[in-house]
């Protein structure tokens, strides 16, 4: 591939640099026609819920339940995939092996 040990310093530093604006970013993921929103960082923490009051129904607390997972695994949805185009970016659309990477 031809890279000498300042090219590699360099793509490490910047890979660093781009794992910690990724970790510091938030993303949002939403349910129920964005009746519930759930924000979440780069490192999978989830930050906020918040409710539209109409989808808080003490007799269907399961639907409820539903939406706030269904959020969840959006917003988590999005944190993968901006973390994979992190990656692709870096390394040219090469597929890395498991454990390399983030």
């Amino acid at each position: 591939m031809g890279f000498n040990m300042k090219d590699l310093q360099r793509m490490q530093a910047k890979l660093m640099k781009m794992q910690e604006d990724l970790q510091n970013s938030t993303f949002e993921g939403s349910s129920g026609g964005d009746a519930v929103h759930v924000t979440m960082t780069g490192r999978f923490e989830v930050t906020a819920i918040k409710l539209n009051q109409e989808v808080v129904d003490p007799e269907d607390v399961g639907m409820l339940e539903d939406l706030i997972l269904t959020a969840c695994q959006d917003a988590f949805t999005k944190v993968v995939d901006a973390q994979q185009k992190v990656m692709s970016s870096m390394t040219g659309g090469m597929k890395l092996p498991p454990g390399m990477g983030f």
